[in-house]
């Protein structure tokens, strides 16, 4: 059995992780507001990306672009959204494991955004073409555009044929998911269910012809859903870290109440043996 001096050890050592997880919780708890309220801003912007290409694509009568084709997949490109920092339960493994199954039966070629997805991919030898860090907490809009550009050019090069978009999706405070979308080449049925008022569809002429139209509003479709994505799984990390924290604060408090009754216990039977010593002593004398 442990002697109290290596229980005392150990308590003072769990009381001091636990201030930290309780810290970590308040921070992550602070940030998560102001993090939701980013993806709540997101949400319009992204809704009328989507209606303005589903007008355009139930407004025509079948354009052709280079998006809209598809082709004999070699190579496949998957973004993943990820954290810079751990202590967030399986928020970062659950979502590099849904890149990893769209991608088990061929060629695939990943862009991480945050460390964690890097370093997750990299341990598997996965070939990682980009990998950008430091904007998992606050993304910004510049950051989806130039990271949007880059997968475009090799797209457009022919260097993949199709690319995906693995994130979280953000179903409550205490509840995520993780999430594949498949963003080119773009399918016109995923905007069939789409409502479009129907004098949009009609009194609409788009110049010089939908093609171009296509060819300017695509990447910035691209650009709007992984801004919208990396905001989501913003929100999902801070949620994850304030549960992460919260479950580890109250097993510290477990720990600590079970350390403290063997501490109770190791005392008692110290004393105990103490006063049978005594009493043995002083029978003997007599």
């Amino acid at each position: 059995m442990a002697s109290m001096r290596d229980i005392k050890r150990r308590i003072k050592s769990v009381n001091s992780t636990q201030q930290i997880t309780k810290a970590m919780n308040l921070v992550a708890s602070s940030k998560l507001s102001r993090a939701k309220a980013r993806f709540k801003d997101t949400k319009p912007f992204f809704r009328h990306t989507r209606r303005a290409i589903a007008q355009i694509m139930q407004g025509s009568s079948g354009a052709s672009h280079r998006y809209l084709q598809k082709r004999d997949v070699k190579n496949t490109c998957v973004m993943v959204i990820t954290g810079d920092r751990g202590l967030c339960g399986g928020y970062n493994v659950n979502v590099c494991k849904a890149a990893l199954n769209t991608v088990q039966d061929g060629n695939a070629t990943f862009v991480t955004i945050g460390s964690k997805g890097r370093d997750y991919l990299k341990h598997r030898n996965m070939s990682i073409a980009a990998g950008f860090r430091g904007i998992s907490e606050k993304p910004q809009y510049d950051d989806a555009r130039h990271i949007g550009e880059k997968v475009l050019k090799m797209y457009d090069a022919g260097e993949v044929d199709e690319i995906y978009l693995a994130y979280t999706e953000f179903v409550s405070t205490i509840s995520n998911e993780p999430k594949v979308i498949k963003l080119l080449p773009l399918d016109a049925s995923e905007f069939e269910h789409i409502k479009t008022e129907e004098k949009d569809l009609t009194l609409t002429i788009y110049e010089p012809s939908e093609e171009e139209v296509l060819d300017y509003i695509i990447p910035k479709y691209l650009n709007t859903v992984l801004y919208g994505a990396m905001v989501e799984s913003a929100a999902c990390e801070l949620s994850s870290r304030m549960t992460a924290m919260d479950s580890a604060t109250e097993n510290a408090s477990e720990m600590i109440d079970s350390l403290n009754l063997l501490y109770n216990r190791v005392r008692q039977s110290a004393i105990t043996q103490e006063i049978t010593e005594i009493v043995g002593g002083s029978n003997a004398l007599e």
